[in-house]
């Protein structure tokens, strides 16, 4: 049951008094002393109250009543005056302790002899709260837990004790009057609240997000501090640092470590480097040592000190001695190495030239200008297979100049920067490759090798083959600018080149600077003598073996090219050679075999086993492939090199197959059209080549090439299309020993094609003995090795009917009777 007293009423403005706080009041006002003096002096009597019984003695105590923006609170706090003296400084004061919530009632006056002034006489009632529950007793739990990380933070630590040993919630709870970070308002808010839960949950709230904003300052105050701590131990050490080297006489101001003024004045530098790379310095000397700028000046100085801005090699022009070079490091390619013999022929005779201009010179500026090289020449592109030696063509090259070599790899760059570099604003940024490949080199007149320029990628960083118009353009190139070292940089000597096994995904303008040179792959003859002069001698080197210790002979390196690898270059013929030493190694290790050991073609079947692939002369019946009508040899360029495919064709009967064309094998847009044209042909020219073509009306076409895994495109095989659905038709076979190339047009005209010379290469691979190609394709077979055309039968052809009249059998031939 709440009671009710008359006490003095205390008016406490813009704070606020929670049960249990200890305060000290000012008692300089007027009003607060005349309340604290009324309180101490009189106590009502028990007759003028009711609800107090008679003879109840109690402390002297006033109501203290928050004044909030103006306007008197609802609601105060019953509190005993513990204390009345002076604070340190002097003044009067007194010190009141809260007790209790009341509300607050009507004015009462005290009868005529009252002397206590303006003090105002109210009645308070005891505010009721709610009952504890367990939630409370949990809110409480939490809440204190909170007030005791705060009061941790603070460094209080002898408060906390005090804290620990409350036990009822709602005191825990008016524990939030004491703390800083609340305003009056929402102290006010709290003293309002009776329910003991609801007080807990706002406290629990602000203590909360106090709590946070004070680990966080902490953490921050940590931070700086550790940072402030080492800057300070990084200055301190390296001002020791300092002085240590001084009395150890190695700083003395002349450090060419350090002291890169001096750096840059003793280097060989054109006269634009030198002038950027004083401003540096200069901007170097102003830096603090503190700021990270000062780290990528020094770096960009470095990279500019170690660039061979005035070194060159001196280039040989010994032309026949480049050639024996060539002859001794590749077998074959006598198109390729009479092309580049005439590439370093000319360079010879410009460099005479330029030698001649600058000796007429009269001014050091002119003969600068004969010496920069511009418009150096054709930037060679080796565009071939896979293992065809396009590599070390290049170290060939430059071998034959005498000059440096560096291969840059470009396969799957996809950053712009990669080639013109980076921005220095970037953390980690460096030079292009360009620039690197020439700091490597040590000279500014290497051979540098753009290797796979053809897997360059793209894509939101920009496309490297575009930075590469401007390296790889003798117009341009001698004021290149890379973008990490911001000075112009002669690439006018460099004699660049690029290796690709394909042209298609090279951009046209890039395309467009290039001189391409083609390697088109090895004969087997070639294959023979690269096996046995080169890649036998190497491979028994890494194996541990002597020249006298294996012998392989011609004839097993010709199977070994025939059977065991089919490819346009020696990679693969490599691989097997060092596979049949490991096994002679190996059997030599274990004592079931001695050295020497000769290796001819029936032992090797036993090193490596069964032939991968049979050609078509060695099968059972030269007639397996083609032994039913309908089936077509032709020839085909892949990345591999030349390749032979087979084109089958079957009707469909019309009830089950219906009408249409229907192709398979993975084919592309292009060779999809050529089965088209070729179907419409003999639709249209079919009874002039008395063939029956009533059938092509009724029932469906299906044209297959094997191999579906394999992607397929180009309109060469349009008279293997062709040929093979007159083979159906007319029910005679194709001749097992024919392979043919072409394009064919509506009108029966056969059209030329490219990559002749890989086609004619694949077939005499293959054990074919006739070539069918079209008749302006004839020029094309000057460049096909003489050794190979003197074991084909070619046949220049200009219409389908002469392709026919070659590739099918006669009706009346054993062969198309027995099928």
């Amino acid at each position: 049951m709440s009671r009710t007293q008359l006490l003095p009423m205390l008016t406490l403005h813009d704070d606020v008094v929670l049960p249990g706080m200890i305060v000290p009041l000012d008692l300089g006002d007027d009003e607060t002393r005349a309340a604290v003096d009324a309180a101490q002096a009189r106590t009502p009597s028990a007759e003028t109250l009711p609800g107090i019984r008679s003879g109840q003695t109690r402390p002297a105590e006033v109501l203290v009543v928050p004044r909030i923006d103006g306007e008197l609170a609802e609601i105060g706090t019953v509190a005993t005056i513990e204390r009345v003296g002076r604070m340190p400084d002097g003044e009067p004061a007194a010190l009141v302790r809260g007790t209790r919530r009341a509300l607050v009632g009507a004015d009462v006056r005290d009868g005529a002899d009252d002397d206590s002034g303006e003090v105002r006489w109210v009645l308070a009632t005891d505010a009721v709260e709610t009952p504890v529950d367990e939630r409370t007793r949990e809110l409480a739990a939490d809440y204190k837990a909170v007030v005791i990380s705060v009061l941790q933070h603070r460094g209080i630590g002898q408060m906390i004790d005090a804290v620990q040993q409350l036990d009822d919630p709602s005191t825990i709870a008016d524990l939030s009057g004491n703390a800083p970070y609340l305003g009056a308002a929402q102290k006010l808010e709290l003293l309002r609240t009776l329910d003991v839960a609801e007080r807990l949950e706002k406290a629990l709230e602000t203590g909360r997000e106090h709590l946070a904003e004070l680990e966080v300052s902490d953490t921050i105050r940590k931070d700086v501090a550790e940072g402030m701590e080492k800057q300070q131990k990084e200055f301190l050490l390296r001002r020791q640092l300092e002085a240590i080297r001084k009395e150890l006489g190695e700083l003395d101001g002349s450090d060419a470590e350090d002291d890169y003024r001096s750096r840059v004045a003793a280097a060989e530098l054109p006269e634009h480097v030198r002038k950027a790379a004083l401003a540096e310095v200069e901007k170097l000397e102003r830096t603090s040592e503190q700021s990270p700028e000062g780290g990528w000046i020094r770096t960009w100085l470095d990279t500019v000190l170690d660039m061979p801005w005035n070194r060159r090699t001196t280039d040989v022009h010994d032309i026949a001695a480049a050639r024996a070079i060539l002859d001794a490091d590749h077998a074959g390619l006598a198109d390729v190495k009479e092309r580049i013999i005439e590439y370093l022929a000319v360079r010879q005779r410009r460099a005479e030239a330029v030698a001649a201009a600058e000796a007429r010179s009269d001014t050091a500026e002119q003969g600068s200008a004969a010496l920069r090289g511009r418009h150096s020449g054709a930037v060679l592109a080796l565009a071939g297979p896979p293992g065809v030696g396009k590599t070390s063509l290049g170290e060939s090259v430059a071998r034959a100049m005498g000059r440096e070599f560096v291969r840059v790899a470009l396969g799957g760059i996809r950053d712009e920067a990669e080639i013109r570099g980076h921005r220095r604003t970037y953390v980690g940024a460096l030079p292009g490759r360009i620039v690197r490949a020439i700091k490597e080199s040590g000279s500014m007149n290497p051979v540098v090798l753009l290797d796979e320029v053809d897997k360059v990628g793209a894509d939101y960083r920009g496309d490297p083959t575009a930075a590469l118009l401007e390296v790889l353009d003798p117009e341009q190139n001698h004021t290149f600018r890379d973008h990490y070292l911001e000075v112009e940089l002669d690439l006018s000597d460099v004699v660049f080149l690029a290796t690709a096994n394909s042209l298609d995904t090279i951009p046209g303008p890039l395309l467009d600077r290039l001189e391409l040179v083609t390697l088109d792959g090895y004969t087997e003859h070639e294959k023979v003598t690269i096996s046995r002069d080169h890649l036998l001698p190497r491979e028994l080197e890494r194996a541990g073996l002597g020249a006298e210790d294996v012998r392989i002979t011609d004839a097993a390196l010709s199977r070994i090219a025939a059977e065991y690898t089919r490819e346009a270059g020696v990679r693969e013929a490599n691989r097997t050679i060092a596979k049949v030493l490991r096994k002679i190694a190996t059997r030599v290790a274990l004592g079931e075999s001695d050295l020497p050991v000769a290796v001819d073609t029936d032992d090797l079947d036993d090193y490596l086993g069964r032939p991968r692939h049979v050609p078509e002369s060695s099968l059972p019946t030269s007639t397996q492939r083609t032994s039913i009508p309908g089936v077509a040899t032709g020839l085909a360029v892949t990345g591999a090199g030349g390749d032979v495919l087979y084109v089958e064709a079957s009707l469909a009967d019309a009830e089950t197959g219906g009408t249409g064309l229907t192709l398979t094998g993975q084919l592309g847009e292009v060779m999809k059209e050529s089965a088209q044209i070729a179907l419409s042909y003999l639709r249209s020219r079919g009874a002039e080549l008395e063939l029956p073509v009533g059938d092509l009306k009724e029932r469906g076409v299906h044209i297959h090439v094997p191999a579906g895994a394999v992607p397929k495109d180009g309109p060469s095989a349009g008279v293997t299309m062709t040929t093979a659905l007159a083979s159906l038709l007319s029910g005679r076979v194709a001749r097992a020993d024919v392979a043919m190339t072409g394009e064919v047009s509506l009108t029966g005209r056969v059209l030329p094609i490219g990559g002749v010379k890989q086609k004619l290469l694949a077939a005499h691979r293959a054990g074919m003995t006739t070539v069918i190609i079209p008749q302006r394709n004839e020029a094309d077979l000057d460049d096909v090795p003489s050794e190979v055309l003197s074991q084909l039968d070619v046949h220049p052809v200009a219409s389908v009917r002469e392709v026919l009249e070659l590739a099918l059998a006669p009706a009346a031939s054993p062969v198309a009777q027995a099928a």
